[in-house]
């Protein structure tokens, strides 16, 4: 049986993955979610399946492959694979809603948040908070499905037009706008559940944040720098990584410049590295990734 299959969905992220992959050796095949399984099928594809999949992939396709990965990864778990990201850690990274709670419940602190399934219920969950607020889809990607609202008329007419972000399992988050202090968030990378490297990201208040060139707004790239989080944000991220059971990802905060608190507000099971990270970082996280990968081949064997 083959080592390792990496079910991807995105044509370029991962060619630096594939290019540390063949310099190593290692025997490995890349899946696309397309076409078809057989659920009385057990046999999975590889030992090890990787999971890249990203929730920017409905961006692409309105026959996005997010649903149908939850299901075919615990499939190929099922059929003995060993899963890195596996289908409980899609599970949470498909749903803002989740990510919050299982951070909320670490006891960190997150922007405060309601839950809602109905345009309808907007403006009385609005009605809770303070404005300005966002209203967020739960399943977003590269900053998409958020949008800022100063005022409940503001809201309201936006509600009256259908013009409210839309998400496509139908479940919005409305969320007090946290000010970034000094316009910035930290996204902190995690392998094997523990604190691999941060960056901080300039434009705090843009929601796009992704740190790959693929995801840039063209002829606008992010300013991203090496940074150190400090003992505090780096456990929290440990503790945030070991309980979402993540085993490659990131997780990103912001300092709320009203108070000084930290703000945990996302958890990203998508980790494409930043780009150029030799001139960011002065290393290459894909080597240490590929050494991660290559010890649970080992155990899988």
């Amino acid at each position: 049986m083959t080592d390792l299959a990496l079910l991807y969905e995105h044509p370029v992220w991962f060619a630096p993955l594939f290019d540390a992959l063949d310099r190593r050796g290692i025997d490995y095949v890349a899946v696309r979610p397309d076409g078809h399984f057989d659920p009385a099928d057990g046999t999975p594809p590889a030992r090890v399946v990787f999971n890249r999949i990203a929730m920017s992939s409905f961006l692409r396709s309105d026959e996005h492959p997010i649903f149908h990965s939850i299901a075919l990864l615990d499939h190929w778990q099922r059929g003995g694979a060993r899963i890195v990201n596996g289908p409980d850690v899609l599970a949470i990274d498909s749903s803002k809603a989740r990510q919050l709670s299982l951070i909320g419940g670490l006891g960190l602190a997150i922007p405060e948040t309601r839950v809602v399934h109905r345009s309808a219920d907007v403006p009385a969950a609005a009605a809770t908070l303070a404005f300005p607020l966002v209203v967020k889809a739960n399943i977003g990607g590269s900053g998409a499905g958020i949008v800022r609202y100063d005022s409940i008329d503001e809201l309201r007419a936006a509600v009256a037009d259908r013009t409210l972000p839309t998400s496509v399992d139908g479940v919005l988050l409305v969320q007090d706008y946290v000010p970034a202090r000094n316009g910035t968030v930290t996204r902190i990378e995690t392998l094997d559940r523990a604190f691999l490297y941060a960056l901080d990201i300039a434009g705090g208040g843009t929601f796009d944040l992704c740190p790959a060139d693929a995801c840039q707004v063209p002829g606008a790239p992010i300013p991203m720098v090496a940074a150190d989080p400090g003992p505090h944000l780096r456990q929290a991220a440990d503790a945030i990584a070991q309980a979402a059971g993540l085993d490659v990802g990131g997780v990103e905060v912001m300092i709320d410049d009203r108070d000084g608190v930290p703000r945990f507000y996302d958890i990203n099971a998508l980790s494409n590295f930043v780009a150029k990270p030799l001139d960011v970082l002065g290393w290459d996280p894909h080597e240490r990734l590929v050494d991660y990968l290559e010890t649970v081949i080992k155990e899988a064997r």
